[in-house]
């Protein structure tokens, strides 16, 4: 099936056409929204952190940077800091993929210097930009991202078996999809272990799923309220293993290929698992970082994130959900509940909402101005 997409001069293809301006620290998010709203249509994307981070925390912040400006939806970036060693390692970062990037340290210049040339590039950035075009692009050919959100019984019964449907169909096609969650995957792990391509993903994968659950357990945390959640518990879902059942069978029937540690770029097509946090906004954020350009979200209560620069398409299998908020549900499936359609017909559905978005037409979320973006943070800083 031929989507209409962005062809990035190293052959990725997107589905949006962003400028983004990305601060690489908290100090520089002032001058990076400024540049935003000096030069109408240019995105920028603040963030918490950057600054006296260290060790492995501090590279997951630099690889999530870069891989955001490298993600196909984005056409150009500026990149904004407030000392020139850190911005110009982001900046370079983002240039392998051979997109215009351009750079700008605030120390010894100051913010007002540093906004007039920044925004004097980003309208030049964006000036190029609006000259690219659309072209046929093949389905297969978009990273897609796969995680769920205020789940309820409806989510396992209904919305996740609907997405499972084009992950099973995307990857047939020779596609890509990264799932996630690790936490969440926690009483039905060995389900994905069962799945793994081979020794080596699985080995992986049980590493993987086994640090993240002596994290949690090393705190001596009682996770009831966080895992399962509020809003999980209130629409039935009262241990993670329920809700983890839910989780795994929005994945399909296909093998994992592949374990990815956190926005790290999958190499192979075919489903690949991501270690992860299941916060909404962090894990959509290091999907994007991954190259991810399209992300598919079932909700039970009703999430409402979205992204800056990867759509969010949300559906729900929950009559009360899709009335009480709508302007947040792109999909409603709740039919499958009164078996008004089939999980094959929602399946359908979807696909078809898959490619209008990826041709253009704006989720919910980015109708409504929803850019959440959350770096994943691993310890404190020095």
């Amino acid at each position: 099936m031929n989507v209409l997409g962005y062809r990035r001069p190293n052959g990725r293809v997107g589905v949006r056409n962003h400028v983004v301006v990305i601060p690489v620290d908290d100090l520089s998010n002032a001058v990076c929204e400024a540049v935003a709203r000096v030069v109408p249509g240019v995105l920028a994307l603040p963030h918490h952190y950057g600054r006296l981070q260290y060790g492995e925390d501090l590279e997951l912040t630099f690889q999530t940077l870069i891989g955001t400006g490298r993600n196909p939806n984005v056409a150009a970036a500026v990149v904004v800091g407030i000392e020139p060693t850190w911005t110009e390692r982001v900046a370079e970062g983002i240039a392998t993929s051979g997109k215009p990037v351009e750079s700008f340290s605030i120390e010894r210049h100051g913010d007002l210097e540093t906004l007039a040339a920044a925004a004097r590039a980003a309208q030049r950035l964006a000036q190029d930009a609006s000259e690219l075009h659309r072209e046929p692009v093949s389905r297969q050919e978009l990273t897609i991202s796969i995680k769920c959100g205020e789940s309820d019984t409806t989510t396992g019964l209904g919305s996740c078996p609907t997405v499972a449907q084009v992950v099973d169909r995307h990857v047939a096609d020779g596609g890509t999809v990264i799932f996630g969650e690790t936490s969440e995957l926690t009483g039905g792990e060995h389900l994905i272990a069962e799945r793994c391509a081979d020794a080596e993903v699985r080995r992986r994968f049980q590493a993987m799923f086994d640090r993240y659950l002596a994290e949690i357990e090393a705190s001596g945390a009682n996770l009831l309220g966080s895992q399962p959640t509020q809003g999980n518990i209130r629409g039935g879902l009262s241990t993670i293993e329920e809700k983890a059942m839910g989780n795994i069978a929005k994945t399909g029937t296909v093998p994992v290929v592949d374990a990815l540690e956190m926005a790290q770029a999958p190499t192979r097509p075919g489903l690949n698992f991501m270690d992860s946090s299941s916060a909404a906004a962090e894990f959509i954020t290091l999907m994007g970082a991954a190259g991810a350009v399209l992300h598919l979200f079932p909700t039970g209560q009703g999430n409402i994130v979205g992204n800056p620069i990867v759509p969010v398409i949300k559906l729900t299998a929950n009559p009360v959900t899709a009335s009480t908020m709508a302007e947040h549900i792109d999909l409603d499936v709740s039919g499958l509940l009164t078996r008004r359609c089939t999980v094959r017909e929602a399946g359908e559905q979807l696909l078809g909402l898959v490619d209008r978005v990826a041709c253009g037409r704006l989720t919910c979320a980015e109708a409504l101005g929803h850019r959440e973006f959350v770096l994943t943070k691993l310890y404190r800083s020095a």
